[in-house]
């Protein structure tokens, strides 16, 4: 049986970073951290066994920097390197240099990077092997074919980067007049965030629901499903609450959905973990791209199907066969995440980067925190607001959103603004607790943002600081009015 690695870097920082580190912890795996200069006094830092600094604050400086981590890599021993997600995670340069540096890759091989990174050579490998996509077009080069497309196609389209990512470069037209400006501004946005202003249109469906299929494979040609999770929650098409499984699949849509995840996972020679993406509608389903990476929801699946993804990834890098067939996956319960980011709702969402003043994560039945912060450290401004996953488990929806109440009434986070209150307003929603969800929600639920301020004054009954705080002043006021009556009676 072949061995498991002895070292592994982990080339992230904060939440997934301290989670890959779990996992080799339990596996018996030394861990190595790297850390730019904002990230001196991180918490991943300290979890890890030795940690390496690769520069400066910006991302470009430090953990975009592929040369430095992969040196980092070789000179502490390390035989293996988990990207995380986000940063160089889904860059086919980093499984290629891992390769010549004779290191092992925890991710999918560069040969599927290249097959799906493209969003339109992934369509169109989707739609070879039968996965139904929806109607749209190749590379659009000119105002006159985007035009001819989009009144084939029949409006509204969207417009779409085809090397992107993050709902970066997305533009909706509804009506053709808008189609000029709508393109220029697409291809600008992707031109400047990822070096190529290519884009594309696809028919535009109103009111549908996220739904990804998470995927895994083997270095022997084993590739699975474990379940989907509902990603509708979003705001600027990104996600800020994940749950599996999805209020509106059945068991028939999953089993369908799942093959057709693992379908386009075969045809890109897709081995380790990701994620196939769907938008979905009055019940079809359509293809959307394939993340090559390890998710941030990650969690809400191994919640409720019991399997530890992380574990799994780095068995299979190693060159394990997944250690479960498609028969052995069951779903059990319900679990919710909830991404706790240093921004202000009240602001769109405006990032809000500050020292962490109090800190106490909930805990209890059926509670689980991802966090690569605490008490007094520093949220820097340099990279993604994400302060904490909280991530809930119950027998069935209706207690997964009471113990995420719960939950979230329990977090004590002061110093920067937050989306505590937020998902508390979300979880409160009667359309939310219906089910009722679509991409559009948070943009349809504008009294979200009133209803959360009923939370935000409310204290923790754990935040004993800010109670004795304001016994404190409430003393201190009682000893002041006692002081100047008794200086008016003199």
């Amino acid at each position: 049986m072949k061995r498991l690695f002895k070292k592994i870097l982990i080339a992230n920082r904060g939440e997934i970073a301290i989670r890959v580190m779990r996992a080799c912890r339990e596996l018996g795996i030394a861990t190595v951290a790297v850390y730019s200069d904002a990230d001196r006094d991180a918490i991943h830092r300290r979890y890890a066994d030795e940690s390496i600094h690769i520069g400066a604050a910006p991302p470009s400086e430090s953990y975009l920097k592929l040369d430095r981590i992969i040196k980092a890599a070789s000179d502490s021993g390390a035989e293996a390197i988990h990207p995380g997600y986000g940063f160089l995670s889904e860059r086919a340069a980093f499984p290629e240099a891992c390769k010549a540096a004779h290191l092992a890759f925890i991710g999918p091989p560069a040969e599927a990077m290249h097959r799906l990174g493209d969003k339109l050579s992934s369509r169109a490998l989707a739609s070879k092997h039968g996965v139904p996509v929806t109607p749209g077009t190749g590379a659009i080069h000119d105002l006159d074919e985007a035009r001819r497309a989009a009144l084939e196609i029949g409006l509204p389209v969207i417009i779409k980067p085809s090397g992107g990512g993050g709902g970066i470069g997305m533009k909706v037209v509804e009506r053709e007049e808008e189609l000029r400006s709508a393109l220029e501004s697409a291809a600008n946005q992707a031109r400047a965030a990822f070096g190529d202003p290519t884009v594309y249109l696809e028919k535009y469906v109103h009111n549908p629901r996220h739904i990804e299929i998470q995927v895994i494979g083997d270095q022997h040609g084993h590739v699975i499903h474990l379940g989907e999770r509902e990603c509708s929650i979003q705001r600027r098409h990104q996600k800020i609450l994940e749950e599996s499984p999805s209020p509106a699949v059945t068991p028939e849509i999953r089993a369908r959905m799942g093959k057709a995840a693992v379908t386009a996972a075969k045809a890109a020679g897709y081995a380790n973990a990701g994620t196939v993406e769907f938008i979905f509608s009055n019940g079809e389903f359509y293809f959307l791209e394939v993340n090559a990476r390890l998710q941030v929801e990650h969690p809400v699946t191994e919640m409720v199907t019991g399997i530890d993804i992380v574990k799994e990834q780095i068995r299979v890098a190693a060159g394990h066969r997944l250690s479960f067939h498609q028969d052995d996956v069951t779903w059990s319960g319900h679990a919710i995440e909830m991404r706790i980011n240093a921004e202000n709702p009240a602001k769109n969402f405006m990032p809000n980067p500050k020292r962490i003043q109090r800190w106490m994560a909930p805990a209890g039945p059926g509670v689980r925190v991802d966090s690569g912060y605490g008490p007094a450290t520093e949220v820097p401004a340099n990279y993604d607001s994400l302060v904490a996953k909280l991530i809930v488990y119950g027998a069935d929806r209706a207690e997964a959103i009471g113990r995420a109440q719960r939950a979230l009434a329990e977090f004590v986070l002061a110093g920067p603004a937050t989306t505590i209150p937020y998902h508390r307003a979300i979880l409160a929603s009667p359309d939310f607790k219906a089910g009722k969800l679509s991409t559009g929600f948070i943009a349809e639920h504008p009294e979200l943002l009133e209803d959360m301020r009923k939370y935000l004054d409310e204290v923790s009954p754990m935040d004993y600081s800010a109670v004795d705080s304001r016994r404190l002043a409430a003393a201190a006021a009682a000893v002041s009015t006692v002081m100047s009556q008794g200086q008016g009676r003199a």
